[in-house]
């Protein structure tokens, strides 16, 4: 289930003419929207399912990128846009010792059900004989723990860096609230949100949940004043101690509860909403096993290490989220080849080379949705629908001018570089005291984190660098290729 509310997570929902049942919509649901859109806008038909594409090489002679996929396929297309999702390449810990364990082990985005048993809406009954351990307690963990704990026998919750967990407050969606909606209703609410959880303070809050409550103070850039900066350092630390008075009011042990309490601002990490997870280590069956942010030290063939203790389980769930800001070619699972042959890896050996997160010099008309040097959103739907504009737009205006092939000017990439630099130092001070994560790149763990950053403005800010572009003459920066 997702925390960001439904009336501006799911797509599409005016074209569609649905309307969520809940606020927060569950995975059945929202799958089942997904393959609305599918059906009412005859997709089905041009995809090709449990496909990957195996390599991806520009044919100068024919200005044609030439596909081969891992069924056998060979596709030639004029464009190729790489849309491989933000959250799509699993990510697993590097503890050693991790493939020696004998029990059953698996992401949760690869959950197992035929072992663990029930679905997204029946309890898993197979693990009432079973100890799990899951590594993890960010977004996913949160919603996994309280289902976990419904039924299996015990379990083993290993903590680097607890969450701050705020209120959900999920209910049925207000039928009077819905008639009551005008056109353009969508589009005006995901704007709203994404003004408001991004300090932008619009006249009115239209959604009025915990992300706009938490986030309507932007605490995290430099303050014009000594004064201005001490306030907003008061604001963080308020909004963060209501998360540490909420641990004190729903967890029953006081030790228990100062492990779950979250110490850094609230800029840092990813803020969940969840009912159930905390008051789940009260019961007897789920046990913290706390590292005091040095994480599992080893995994044996039959455990966890930690502190030289070691934990018996039988199933072992990797909460450990995803790649966000790794190469792309290393998240799209081939490397695509440009002009004169040359690849992606080599040509981005230092990391990412693009203009505005999209277009990147010695691959023609490669067209990339990714944040990797492009912009981010608590909501995401609202960075992949201004991404796929953009790239639409790319596309038609290409069509529609006579273009055979675009791509940045090594020059303009370094420009936008700059620019991304710029930013990032708006807010460098307070991104320094967090620990590593994909909203300061890991805190520059990565050699190509420099490189391989977000825009760390407001996404607004991304869209408004977007829009200035397309409303110049002759796509900027680019280097174009007229047809013959």
């Amino acid at each position: 289930m997702c925390d960001v509310e439904s009336y501006t997570y799911l797509p599409l929902l005016e074209e569609t003419g649905y309307m969520p049942t809940m606020k927060y919509a569950g995975a059945p649901e929202i799958f089942a929207h997904c393959q609305r859109i599918g059906e009412q806008f005859d997709l089905y038909k041009r995809a090709l399912f449990q496909t990957e594409v195996s390599t991806a090489d520009w044919d100068e002679s024919t200005s044609r990128w030439q596909v081969v996929t891992s069924r056998g396929d060979h596709i030639s297309s004029r464009f190729l846009v790489t849309a491989g999702g933000i959250l799509s390449k699993a990510k697993l810990p590097g503890i050693p010792g991790i493939e020696t364990f004998a029990g059953r082990a698996f992401h949760t985005s690869r959950w197992d059900y035929d072992f663990t048993g029930g679905s997204p809406t029946e309890t898993m009954d197979k693990l009432k004989d079973k100890r799990v351990g899951i590594i993890g307690t960010g977004a996913t963990a949160v919603q996994v723990v309280p289902r976990l704990a419904e039924t299996a026998k015990e379990v083993f919750v290993f903590q680097r860096t607890p969450s701050a967990v705020g209120e959900r407050n999920n209910g049925p969606t207000d039928s009077e609230w819905y008639s009551s909606l005008q056109p353009g209703w969508q589009a005006e609410r995901i704007r709203n949100f994404t003004q408001v959880v991004t300090g932008k303070k619009p006249e009115k809050n239209l959604v009025g949940d915990g992300w706009t409550e938490v986030m309507w103070e932007d605490t995290q850039s430099v303050a014009p004043t000594p004064e201005q900066a001490e306030a907003l350092e008061q604001s963080d630390f308020d909004t963060m101690e209501g998360f540490r008075q909420r641990v004190d009011r729903l967890v029953d042990d006081p030790d228990t509860a100062d492990k779950l309490k979250p110490w850094y601002g609230k800029h840092c990490k990813r803020v969940c909403f969840h009912d159930e997870y905390l008051p789940a280590f009260n019961l007897p069956n789920v046990h913290l096993v706390d590292t005091d942010g040095q994480g599992v030290e080893a995994v044996t063939p039959t455990g966890l290490v930690v502190d030289g203790v070691e934990y018996p389980v039988d199933v072992l769930v990797f909460a450990s989220g995803f790649e966000v800001t790794t190469d792309l070619n290393q998240r799209l699972g081939f490397d695509p080849k440009g002009r004169d042959g040359i690849a992606m890896s080599e040509r981005w050996h230092d990391g990412a080379h693009t203009l505005h997160g999209v277009l990147a010099a010695e691959f023609p008309n490669m067209l990339m949705i990714s944040i990797v040097q492009a912009g981010f959103g608590t909501n995401f739907l609202h960075f992949l629908s201004e991404s796929a504009n953009h790239v639409a737009w790319l596309i038609a205006r290409c069509t529609e001018d006579g273009v055979s092939s675009i791509e940045a000017l090594p020059e303009a990439e370094e420009e936008w570089h700059r620019t991304l630099l710029n930013v990032a130092m708006q807010i460098a001070g307070y991104s320094i005291s967090c620990t590593p994560g994909y909203y300061n790149s890991e805190q520059g763990q990565n050699p190509k984190a420099r490189r391989n950053l977000t825009y760390t403005g407001s996404l607004l800010d991304y869209v408004g660098y977007l829009e200035r572009w397309r409303e110049q003459e002759g796509f900027p920066g680019t280097k174009v290729v007229p047809k013959l």
